[in-house]
């Protein structure tokens, strides 16, 4: 969860009288275009900057200057005159762990004195030279010249375990800069070549098998991943912290149940782990144990621990709050708002496109969709009876909502359409229903969203929730409706169905259903892109 987002412990139902696809386990996608929206996924880390120093690097150099008595170097570095090369040739033989070069982690060895990793065995310390030389080459960004002179020394010294690891990080840059899985795949296997050197330094070891572990999940390659970290658990007992990505390696499978035990070992050992904190907080969430989940989510957050700050930790703690009637949910809502992790207090999807609007409820005119609307709502009928003929014939295609989004109740869908793709069986029970949306791109080619009857049974109510992204809106058509009994909210505005009309609100705002009424709720939900979202993007987004 802290490594890759698109674990099973997404944050997000998109449910709303209804049930969700699965989430996407691809990267993000967006227009390439200039000007284009990209697509942020919320709840990841934000340290990265542009422009020049930040005041914690220019600190840093401040200080490594006057420990090294350069004190007027500093009084001209807003002019731009000092002589770069010249000081870092300085600097140079403070290279702490062979990486060829002084850059900030040998920085803060002088200030902090962390330890530095040590990369170079006794053999890789007497052809230093030209691994630095090398290894300058992937820095500059020289990255073809950088495998070529990696690949030579890997040739001429095949024992060195700091050549081979140069290769391989080499084969990783090239295989982001021509995004190539098959150049990836290459790299891969170069890190287990490293850890299958005799003589390996620990260090080069972890961070060998940790970055392999890394990209075979980026490939989706989440069980090769998992066997890479429990040898690294093996070969580091002591380590928590791979522990820690061991437990997010059994989340990537679905296996919550060793994920678990693995969490409870590491907070037998560290009691204040807060990244072990908020992940077990998630599991007993995800097994019902709502109130238990609450001290977990809440302490893991609070120790500000990496990896912790995770909209999805924020959306599940906030989530669990308002289940057990504790107000301080939307306290938190509001802090995971404050720190980025979702648009506002009452919009809190996490795979999102920037800059679409952004409100609760849409009119048919505002959507520019009319013309499905007008066609919905004119073929009211056809679509009702056909969705009670599946009713009274095969009430097993009507599937229970699976997603613990009820309090209470008896609550079904029976879908059409799930991430753009048509359940061809399912339009054999609605066959003039699919023909009409066929003519609706809009909603049938919507990877973001389903097209679906939902049943709700008197005495269900449906936990306020949001759904996972704020790409598409939601339409509602009303098709038997109890006078009295049934109600929606969309944020702070409630409103009800009326038989051959159509509601549109954004499930991606925090929604809420009731049904008190004396008989059964039926309606036919049809999702659709945000009006908002370029022909590319509709393309490129990957589905949830």
């Amino acid at each position: 969860m802290a490594q890759r987002k698109n674990a099973k412990s997404s944050g997000n139902s998109s449910s709303s009288g209804s049930g969700s696809g699965s989430t996407s386990a691809g990267s993000s996608g967006g227009s390439s275009s200039p000007g284009a929206r990209r697509e942020t996924k919320h709840g990841g880390h934000k340290n990265g900057r542009k422009g020049g120093l930040s005041g914690t690097s220019f600190f840093t150099w401040f200080m490594v200057i006057a420990l090294l008595g350069v004190w007027t170097s500093v009084a001209v570095v807003w002019f731009d005159l000092v002589d770069y090369e010249e000081v870092l040739g300085k600097l140079g033989i403070y290279d702490a762990d062979g990486d060829g070069d002084f850059d900030v982690d040998d920085a803060k060895v002088l200030l902090v004195k962390k330890k530095k990793p040590k990369l170079l065995n006794k053999f890789d310390k007497t052809i230093k030279a030209e691994l630095d030389a090398a290894e300058k080459l992937r820095k500059r960004g020289k990255i073809e010249e950088a495998v070529n002179a990696f690949k030579e020394l890997v040739r001429k010294y095949p024992q060195s375990p700091r050549a081979r690891y140069g290769k391989a990080q080499c084969e990783d840059d090239l295989a982001e800069k021509r995004r190539s899985n098959e150049v990836l795949r290459g790299a891969i296997k170069t890190y287990q070549e490293v850890a299958s050197l005799p003589d390996v330094p620990a260090d080069l070891l972890k961070l060998s098998l940790k970055r392999r572990s890394d990209r075979q999940q980026f490939l989706g390659h989440m069980r090769g991943s998992l066997l890479t970290l429990q040898r690294l658990v093996q070969l580091f007992p002591n380590d928590t912290s791979l522990k820690n990505d061991l437990g997010v390696g059994y989340l990537l499978i679905g296996d919550n149940d060793n994920a678990k035990k693995v969490y409870e070992e590491v907070l037998s050992v560290t009691p204040n782990d807060g990244f072990a904190k908020v992940h077990y907080g998630f599991i007993l969430k995800a097994q019902n144990k709502i109130a238990e989940s609450i001290p977990y989510l809440k302490e893991g957050i609070e120790s500000g621990d990496p990896g912790t700050d995770d909209g999805r930790f924020y959306f599940h703690l906030g989530d669990a709050m308002q289940r057990v009637g504790n107000k301080e949910a939307y306290k938190w809502y509001e802090l995971g708002h404050k720190r980025g992790h979702f648009a506002s207090v009452w919009q809190r999807s996490l795979y999102n496109v920037n800059g679409l609007k952004a409100q609760p409820w849409w009119t048919p005119k505002e959507t520019g969709y009319t013309e499905l609307v007008k066609s919905l709502e004119r073929n009211w009928k056809l679509i009702r009876d056909e969705g009670l003929a599946v009713m009274d014939k095969a009430k097993g295609l009507f599937l229970p909502e699976d997603e613990n989004l009820r309090e209470k109740g008896d609550w079904s869908q029976f879908t059409l359409w799930q991430q753009g793709r048509r359940n061809e069986n399912a339009c054999k029970g609605a066959p003039k229903t699919c023909t009409l949306l066929e003519k609706f791109p809009e909603t049938t080619g919507c990877r973001r969203g389903q097209i679906k009857y939902s049943i709700m049974h008197p005495g269900t109510h449906v936990w306020p929730h949001t759904g996972p992204t704020n790409c598409r809106l939601r339409m509602h058509l009303g098709l038997v409706i109890p006078k009295e009994g049934c109600k929606i909210r969309c944020a702070n505005e409630t409103k009800t169905w009326e038989e051959g009309k159509v509601l549109i609100f954004d499930d991606s705002f925090e929604h809420e259903v009731w049904q008190d009424a004396s008989s059964f709720r039926l309606i036919f939900i049809v999702d659709v892109w945000h009006p908002e979202l370029t022909p590319q993007q509709r393309r490129s987004l990957p589905a949830i």
